[in-house]
């Protein structure tokens, strides 16, 4: 007959993998929400290994208590992301050069949970660029009420007001969302202009690259201060054009590999193999009005 002592360790370790598993079986969904909220994976991960933490912290007897898990996760991280936002804004204040939410690939085969869920559910650069305008509380209100249909009595818990301020907090943003994010391109165009642009950069013409971008084309640049990157958006045909070209001279080695981003059809930058910019775009339907340029190794992981 075992011992006392040895049982009661074995029914705790017994229980601390239950308490595992169970956070497991959600990690997707909540890494998910969690990089909707922040902007990147690396901080999404961090606030669902927080959750995790305080998930194992509970006695037993407080997790059996909990009817659903999977809501209260989602709650708690809700909350984790709602503090994290407010001290990532001051870091941006003091971020060397551009911030841009970190692009996920529409598509990876690296066998990672978080990240499959976050490729079967992929987002836009430009829905995150307008998440950020959002205020910290308005832009957890609309991820966990509009993209996971937390409801708002759950919402109010995460936030500190009431189920009705909450509503209104997700129906201010979702209106400001709209408001921001124009008229949809449906993916097969924006991805036919961006497979124009690519025709048009390769011959290396500054006319025929002008062509396809739009007048007031913006082009945005994250190294993070870790790489060069421009300092400041380059804004206007011309200049970004210049620009393009004259960075394609600089690394006449450059292999560019259409890929499937959240934004549409985007390139992976490889210089020796390795991978130096994710490249990614919006478009008009006619011409591409954004340049979104992510050089941060940082934020280059996924594409690894």
């Amino acid at each position: 007959m075992r011992p006392r002592t040895e049982i009661a360790m074995t029914d705790a370790a017994t229980q601390t993998d239950a308490a595992i598993g169970e956070v497991d079986a959600h990690r997707r969904i909540l890494v998910a929400a969690a990089h909707r909220m922040l902007g990147t994976l690396a901080e999404a991960e961090d606030a669902v290994q927080e959750a995790f933490v305080r998930w194992i912290r509970l006695h037993p007897s407080e997790r059996a208590a909990i009817a659903n898990p999977a809501g209260w996760l989602m709650r708690v991280t809700g909350r984790i992301c709602l503090d994290t936002l407010g001290s990532a804004r001051a870091r941006r204040e003091t971020y060397v050069g551009e911030w841009l939410p970190e692009p996920v690939p529409a598509d990876l085969s690296n066998g990672d949970p978080a990240e499959a869920a976050l490729a079967a559910e992929s987002v836009s650069t430009a829905l995150l660029l307008v998440l950020e305008t959002l205020t910290p509380a308005e832009r957890v209100a609309f991820v966990l009420h509009e993209v996971f249909a937390v409801p708002f009595g759950e919402i109010a818990e995460v936030l500190g007001r009431s189920p009705a301020a909450c509503r209104q907090l997700a129906a201010s943003a979702r209106l400001h969302v709209g408001r921001r994010s124009g008229a949809a391109v449906p993916r097969s165009r924006h991805d036919e202009v961006v497979a124009a642009f690519a025709a048009a950069s390769a011959t290396g013409r500054l006319d025929a690259l002008v062509r396809v971008l739009a007048p007031d084309v913006v082009l945005v640049s994250d190294g993070g201060g870790v790489v060069s990157a421009a300092r400041r958006p380059v804004r206007g045909v011309d200049h970004v054009a210049r620009f393009l070209l004259g960075l394609a001279r600089k690394q006449p080695t450059a292999a560019y590999e259409p890929m499937v981003t959240g934004d549409g059809l985007g390139f992976v930058i490889r210089l020796n193999g390795t991978v130096a910019a994710v490249v990614t775009f919006a478009t008009d339907g006619e011409r591409i009005t954004d340049v979104w340029m992510m050089r941060n190794p940082g934020k280059l992981r996924a594409w690894v």
